[in-house]
Parts: structure tokens; sequence; C-alpha cells
């Protein structure tokens, strides 16, 4: 039987032929993979969010298409439409980029809320419906999209609905200078393009996850995410001067992603059962989307990691996760 280990080092090798470093955002992304969960990768303007997710699918070895977010980009773009054919007097389907293993929804938010509705009932059902017709999604599934964090004009921001069924949300930061260093060495000429072999496969990342749902979670660490998750719809209520930290917690969704999320990293690391560790390495990735700051509390300088790292640091930790002997 393969190892968590062996299949993330396969896929690590494979992307590090043109990714350089990003080992916290890769390790994510696999995470993410085996926990049948979409993924949302915010960064500055070259630091590599497409080229890591399409290095991502083509060391899976997986269908994967890009659809470049605009603003008169429209919804039958991306899911499709009914096309009347002259020759039968009839309309046949014309199936959109959706129906892909990996769909990469570059710069997300660009388009405006007419499009980003046509990708809620992908996400959520893997599905669409097209003139009246629903049509089943290929599996895997998994939509992995990027947007800018600071540029305003010609974007939209995404509504809650979308953002809660990312599982993770994860932030790129700048590499280091030796990185870019070893960058303009490696990748300085054009002749010396990266060239991504598949070393794995869709069917293969569906057996992983019989796996995975095989990993052990312990009633103290359900009762754990659940105080984690809910403890934020209480930061939501006003204090006695009427102020209070949050708009809106997370949705019980957010207690499914900390656990599917949770199992996923033990099994990459190769463990029989989930420990607190687990769910608090992917704690911040799957919360700070999750969460919105009141006027108050940005007002005060607070951001969803402070408040969040605030709340993680106040729940007592289980001490017994592993299997009753």
């Amino acid at each position: 039987m393969i190892t968590g280990q062996e299949w993330a080092k396969r896929i690590r090798t494979e992307v590090a032929k043109a990714v350089l470093g990003q080992d916290a955002i890769i390790e994510r992304l696999l995470v993410a993979l085996l926990a049948n969960g979409h993924v949302l990768i915010e960064g500055m303007p070259g630091l590599a969010k497409t080229l890591v997710i399409r290095s991502i699918g083509s060391a899976l070895g997986v269908k994967c298409d890009r659809i470049q977010f605009t603003p008169d980009l429209l919804p039958s773009d991306v899911v499709g439409t009914m096309i009347f054919q002259p020759k039968t007097g009839e309309f046949s389907v014309h199936k959109g980029p959706i129906f892909s293993n990996l769909v990469l929804a570059d710069e997300i938010n660009r388009a405006p809320a007419k499009v980003q509705s046509a990708l809620l009932e992908a996400m959520q059902e893997r599905q669409v419906t097209i003139g009246g017709q629903t049509f089943n999604l290929p599996k895997p599934f998994f939509v992995m999209a990027t947007q800018n964090p600071v540029e305003q004009d010609g974007t939209y921001a995404l509504p809650e609905a979308q953002m809660d069924r990312f599982l993770f949300k994860l932030s790129v930061d700048y590499p280091s200078a030796e990185e870019e260093t070893i960058m303009m060495e490696r990748w300085g000429q054009v002749t010396k393009q990266p060239s991504i072999t598949a070393v794995s496969s869709g069917e293969e990342l569906l057996e992983l996850r019989k796996f995975v749902d095989e990993i052990y979670v312990s009633p103290q660490i359900k009762a754990y995410i659940l105080e984690l998750v809910r403890s934020t719809r209480t930061l939501t209520i006003p204090d006695a001067s009427g102020a209070r930290v949050l708009n809106f917690g997370s949705s019980p969704r957010a207690c499914l992603a900390l656990y599917q999320a949770g199992r996923a990293m033990a099994w990459l690391r190769e463990s029989d059962h989930v420990a607190p560790e687990h769910v608090q390495d992917v704690f911040f990735e799957v919360m700070r989307h999750r969460v919105g700051l009141s006027y108050e509390a940005e007002a005060e300088g607070a951001t969803p990691e402070k408040v969040l790292r605030k709340l993680l640091d106040e729940k007592p930790v289980p001490t017994s996760t592993g299997k009753a002997a």
C-alpha cells in the first residue's frame, strides 16, 4: 500500500521542476485534493499562483482547464450553453470548461456576481444545469482559484456563499532572496522551460481518498473542532458597549472542512489518527475566509488571523486522541 509520504514526494518532485519553494502551499494543495475540497489562492502578481496549480494538475495527470475571469465573462462561458443545430432543427448541449477534473479559475474576483453564481452548483453538488438538464461533473473534480489581494479596479468581492465553498484560502508570500537567485539561474533562459511528467492519476487520487476515510477521529478531537468553530459565532454577540468582533462566524461547513482536512493531513503525515496538531496546522487556512470582521474590529487593527490566533490559544487542547487499546 502506498503511503502519504511516498505519494506526496512523487508530486513534489515533479512540481519542483517548475516551482521553487512554496512547500507549505503545495502540502495544503495536496491535503485539499485528498479531502475533496476546493482552494482559493491569494497573493501578489508574479508569485507563481497559476503556475503551481497547473503544475499540480500536470503531475497528477488529470484534465486541467483554465478559465480567465474577466468583467465581460458570461455564465455560459463557464458551464456551457444550448446551441441550435440547423440541420436537425434541435438544440444540443455544448459543455463549457467546467467539465474538467481541475478547473483553474484565474483571477476569479474579476468576474461579476452573475458569473460567480454559475460556480455555486458545480462547487457544492459537483453538477451543472444547462437548458433544464443536469449533468454530473467528472471525478475527481475540484476548483482552484487565484486572486489579487490589493487590486480594486475592475474586481468584485466574492459572495460569502461562494467563499464558504472553498475548503482552504491560502496566502502566498514572496520568495527568499536565495530562491529568487536560483529562479534566475534555472529559468532565465527560454530553452530551459520546465516540463512536468504525470506521476499519478485521477483514479489513484480517488483510491487514496478511501485511505483518508479510514483515519480515526476521536470524540475529543470532534469536540475540539466543534468548540473552535462554534466559538467564532459567539464573537458576533455585541458586548456591553454594543461593539462586536465579528459580523458573522463560521458555518457548519467549517466543521466539515476541519474534520476532512485534519484526516487528510494525518494520512499525508502517516498517522493512523487525527491529533490536535493536524487540526491546528489547517485551522487558519480553513477559517480565515469564513469569518467577517466588524467595522469596530477593523478600526482597531484586527485581522482574521489575529482573531483566530487568540481563539486558538484560548481553547484547551485535547490530550487523549488515539485509538483505544
